[in-house]
């Protein structure tokens, strides 16, 4: 089917979504688009699985209820987190996939077979992103669109992201509730760390995925986890070297400029190749003993901050989930053992669950190697 064919096609599904859109509202997405929305969308599809940790903490009794379509990368990539939320909601396994874990791999003509009353897009990421071409085509079928994001620019974007999703999804309580306890806790980690001179801030190196990829090192420059790193009070080694949140360094880069503390994220492993096991359901003794492993590995274990016990290991869902307040207190604890002996990211996480979200914390979301 051509392009065109499939846009004048949609005009039937367009006059029927019209319908739909009879009592709407206007929302400024985090692309700066201004986007007629229906009052209490029932038919919100995800252009990413991972937007579920949102709409946990929104559509608190059953965050699937309303999801009739997402991409299919939450199951691939972080399979822990996926068991855990089908132990909890069943029915998240039979929700229809739009595409597997690129942008590439989604169809719109499967959005619209699907009939949305709204579609949650990501600035960037594993979905159709504020720049995919199905735009245009998802405009004419007459499915609005939001963009969202957690990924990018996570400590700047969480906030409005969570109001915007508020407004979308008739939330507005629920979502100021959890943005006054997430400033909340960021502030407490600010006043902490900015007494800090930059001199004397950590120099921190993070590997994202680390020992997935077959050789090191994807990174984070400006954005993702090295937005949350400086939240934390740590100077991240490679963000003048990585302009964008993500990329790549070689090994012999990070040996010549050696970091103070090293971070690996992780949620898998492939087949031949180690990764850090950790998430939703992950066992202590499983995450620290896969951190090990990774620590062991060449060029890797000559890191004086492997060497000197400074090596940790983190879920990496938190570069792009609302709940990344948890991974910035967790960094400041491992940045400033004294200086943040207040903090208490254990206790924040139970109250997250606690007061949020209706599935259970049970798991290992941070940890060290094993002894």
């Amino acid at each position: 089917m051509t392009f065109r064919r499939f846009v004048s096609g949609l005009a039937i599904v367009s006059a029927l979504l019209l319908c739909a859109h009879a009592s709407a509202r206007v929302v400024t997405d985090l692309a700066g688009r201004q986007v007629e929305l229906p009052d209490h969308p029932q038919r919100v599809l995800l252009g990413e699985g991972r937007f579920v940790f949102a709409m946990a903490l929104l559509d608190r009794e059953n965050p699937i209820q309303r999801i009739i379509g997402w991409q299919g990368e939450l199951k691939a990539q972080d399979p822990y987190a996926w068991g855990q939320l089908l132990k909890r909601f069943p029915q998240a396994g039979q929700v229809p996939l739009i595409g597997k874990s690129s942008e590439a791999s989604v169809s719109p003509e499967k959005i619209v077979s699907l009939r949305p009353d709204l579609a949650i897009f990501g600035l960037t990421g594993h979905g159709p992103t504020r720049n995919t071409p199905m735009l245009r085509a998802l405009h004419e079928a007459g499915i609005p669109v939001i963009f969202i994001d957690f990924r990018d620019k996570p400590l700047l974007h969480t906030v409005p992201s969570m109001k915007l999703l508020g407004q979308a999804l008739g939330r507005e309580k629920e979502a100021e509730q959890y943005i006054e306890f997430y400033q909340s806790h960021l502030e407490q980690v600010r006043q902490i760390v900015a007494p800090v001179p930059q001199a004397e801030r950590p120099r921190v190196f993070v590997e994202m995925l680390a020992g997935v990829w077959p050789a090191c090192c994807h990174t984070t420059g400006n954005g993702s986890y090295g937005d949350m790193v400086q939240a934390a009070g740590g100077v991240n080694i490679v963000a003048g070297l990585v302009p964008g949140a993500l990329g790549d360094v070689s090994m012999e880069y990070l040996l010549s400029h050696q970091p103070d503390i090293y971070i690996a994220t992780g949620s898998r492993s492939e087949p031949g190749r180690d990764g850090l096991l950790i998430g939703p359901g992950a066992t202590a003794a499983l995450s620290a003993s896969s951190l090990s492993a990774l620590l062991a590995r060449p060029g890797i274990r000559e890191l004086e901050a492997v060497k000197s016990q400074r090596a940790f290991g983190i879920w990496h869902a938190f570069y792009n989930s609302p709940y990344n307040v948890l991974a910035v207190e967790a960094l400041a604890k491992w940045f400033y053992p004294q200086r943040a002996a207040a903090l208490h990211p254990e206790a924040t996480q139970a109250e997250l669950y606690r007061r949020f979200l209706s599935v259970d914390g049970q798991g290992t979301y941070w940890t060290a190697p094993a002894k």
